[in-house]
């Protein structure tokens, strides 16, 4: 399992994306205001998602 990196974007849960602002042990804190739909879809700002939730789609590195 690749765990992602500050920077990095992510996709998880039925499309949603976000970058990585922080890695945790078991999960990596995300923002999710990149999206070009986020203010319709009514979420948080940031959320919570674990390492194995996710995958990496674009690697800052």
């Amino acid at each position: 399992m690749k765990i992602a990196e500050v920077g990095n974007i992510i996709e998880f849960k039925d499309g949603l994306q976000g970058i990585v602002e922080k890695v945790n042990e078991n999960s990596v804190i995300v923002d999710l205001t990149i999206m070009d739909n986020f203010e319709e879809l009514e979420l948080e700002e940031k959320t919570v998602v674990n390492h194995k939730r996710y995958t990496i789609k674009f690697n800052n590195n």
